[in-house]
């Protein structure tokens, strides 16, 4: 490795707010079968490979927020940065049908190998900026496909994930949301909002730090239009949620 697995932007603006954006390439590095993980390009362009459009969206989203943003460089299937170092989808072999030829081997010193490589730095940047002031309020940017393999069309355009343990300002967050006329609003849908050792739970709901989780399906961002006219929608949005939360 001679750079590093992350990327950081806006470090020293001043909002409370940190943006994340845990899948935002599908780069596979050098070091990881000479860059490629052995599966069709078309195939390292879906979701499974990383999130579409996320990345734009937290970039421009941040800038909105006048607040620092943390994006991955490394793709999910690597190793998944929004899991725990024991969850077994941390490397996954057989994702939305596509078989993962260089992971279908992976041993625990390979699973290592990534781990220090790619996770933990990608996890202690993000603490670092977490931690920079006492009041940090974290926004993680995910997308999703608009349909699974051989599963039916999802009709939401954005989804709010949270964990039960701390919904505060993601209900306010739905609630704002769901005002829209125009949107069709997902609450901890298309997944469920608390998975133990991601990256909310590691940052956020274990340090005790307002959060929420925003997943926009893809076919609305895969461009910057999209992107843009998301994070200038969802700005005033969650500036106006967390003020009604009062944390």
């Amino acid at each position: 490795m001679t750079t590093e697995p992350f990327h950081i932007l806006g470090a020293g603006r001043p909002s409370r707010w940190l943006v994340t954006c845990d899948h935002a390439t599908n780069r596979v590095p050098d070091c990881i079968g000479g860059g490629s993980l052995g599966i069709a390009s078309a195939d390292m362009e879906r979701h499974i490979a990383y999130d579409i459009g996320a990345a734009g969206v937290t970039r421009h989203l941040a800038e909105r927020l006048d607040a620092p943003a943390i994006l991955s460089d490394f793709s999910r299937l690597v190793i998944d940065p929004n899991r725990g170092e024991d969850d077994p989808t941390l490397v996954m072999k057989l994702y939305d049908g596509t078989i993962i030829p260089m992971n279908r081997h992976v041993d625990a010193a390979e699973v290592e190998r990534r781990l220090a490589a790619f996770h933990r730095p990608y996890h202690d940047a993000l603490e670092r900026l977490a931690a920079r002031r006492g009041d940090t309020v974290i926004c993680a940017i995910h997308s999703f496909t608009p349909r699974l393999s051989g599963r039916a069309d999802r009709p939401w355009q954005v989804g709010v994930l949270y964990s039960h343990l701390d919904p505060r300002l993601a209900l306010c967050l739905l609630d704002r949301l769901r005002a829209e006329p125009d949107l069709c609003v997902g609450e901890n849908e298309p997944y469920g909002g608390h998975l133990e050792g991601d990256a909310i739970d590691r940052h956020a709901l274990r340090q005790g730090r307002p959060n929420v989780l925003v997943e926009i399906r893809h076919d609305l961002i895969r461009g910057e239009d999209g992107q843009i006219a998301w994070a200038d929608r969802l700005a005033p949005i969650l500036q106006a949620a967390l003020a009604e939360s009062g944390l």
